[in-house]
């Protein structure tokens, strides 16, 4: 009798789930819910690409909040250290490098993702993503350095491509595809960045403003769609021994802008956000212009953690803290997407 593989075994669950050979995924993975046999990602990557086949291209999050001296992590780091040991701190910080910076905070799962030879990651310093397939380059070129997660970014094209998000043993609150509809609704809050990147010049700051990411009602917001959606849209079901949760990009971002632009719910997220009057942008200082990131670049083995972090988010969201930022508000957002494709790109500040 001939032994079924594990590989092969994830594959059919998620088949049976309504993965489609040669689709978009973008995949959100918990191995310590999913419980692989050998404790390992490679196998559970390789039954993500063997349900996807050749045709199909494989996203992950790879991202650093480790470099940003404005991250929630950073912040939570430094908590009761005095002046001169949170300047060792910062002094301390690595560089970004979009070729061999390690996403440790991502999981195992993801970081196997970026390290498999041919993956290709973006090169935001912040909320890169790195992606395997036929559609990586695409997916991942031309990452903005001043958009996190908006029209800049490869959530925009991943929406655009009719992609599909896979929680696999996550929940909704590590649904990074929610923070496109922050970018899509009329005048979003704004509120500065700083991250440390390597150039020509050697190691410098980065500077810039976005929009003010919150991804606290996520996971509120995401049964509240997978109820408006219903079960054939949002599909749901055991895949290893992890629950997990199937869901398409461009229906979810959408039901999140019609709530992020309804009144008393836009609102609420505006007093979390700390949304203040317009403002001027009073940038930091100047950020000369060969402090930019370099762009997509070919992953390359750097010996990454092997913690199997639930963290996806962006480790920048949730209301600003102590970081001297103020809100902002932005231009209008860019026109609605021609149907079937996606929006031009976000002209950040």
């Amino acid at each position: 009798m001939e032994t079924v593989s594990y590989p092969e075994r994830l594959a059919a669950e998620l088949i049976a789930l309504g993965v489609r050979p040669g689709a978009t995924l973008i995949v959100h993975a918990s191995l310590r819910a999913l419980r692989p046999p050998d404790r390992g990602a490679a196998s559970v990557v390789a039954g993500v690409r063997g349900a996807l086949g050749p045709a199909g291209t494989l996203v992950v999050p790879a991202f650093t909040p480790e470099n940003s001296d404005t991250s929630r992590a950073h912040l939570a780091r430094v908590a009761g250290l005095t002046e001169a040991e949170r300047a060792r701190v910062r002094a301390d910080m690595p560089a970004f490098d979009p070729a061999g910076t390690p996403a440790p905070t991502m999981g195992r799962f993801a970081e196997t993702v970026r390290l498999t030879p041919g993956a290709r990651r973006s090169g935001h310093p912040q909320t890169s993503f790195a992606a395997l397939g036929p559609d990586a380059a695409h997916l991942t070129r031309d990452h903005r350095a001043d958009c996190h997660l908006g029209e800049g970014s490869p959530l925009a094209r991943l929406y655009g491509a009719g992609a599909h998000a896979l929680l696999l043993g996550t929940g909704f609150g590590t649904f990074s595809a929610f923070h496109l509809a922050e970018y899509r609704v009329p005048e979003p809050p704004l509120r500065h960045y700083r991250c440390v990147v390597g150039g020509p010049g050697g190691r410098r700051w980065w500077e810039y403003e976005d929009v003010a990411l919150d991804d606290s009602d996520f996971v509120a917001l995401g049964a509240e769609f997978a109820r408006s959606a219903g079960p054939v849209t949002v599909r749901t079901g055991r895949v290893g021994e992890a629950a997990c949760t199937l869901v398409p990009v461009r229906d979810a971002v959408d039901f999140a802008v019609g709530r992020f632009t309804d009144g008393a719910y836009a609102a609420a997220r505006r007093t979390r956000t700390g949304d203040t009057p317009p403002a001027r942008n009073t940038p930091f200082g100047t950020t000369p212009a060969d402090a930019t990131p370099p762009g997509a670049a070919r992953a390359e083995d750097t010996g990454a953690g092997d913690t199997d972090s639930e963290n996806t988010g962006s480790g920048n969201t949730g209301p600003p803290e102590d970081t001297g930022a103020r809100p902002l508000r932005c231009p209008a957002p860019p026109p609605p997407p021609r149907p079937g494709g996606p929006r031009g790109t976000f002209r950040g500040r």
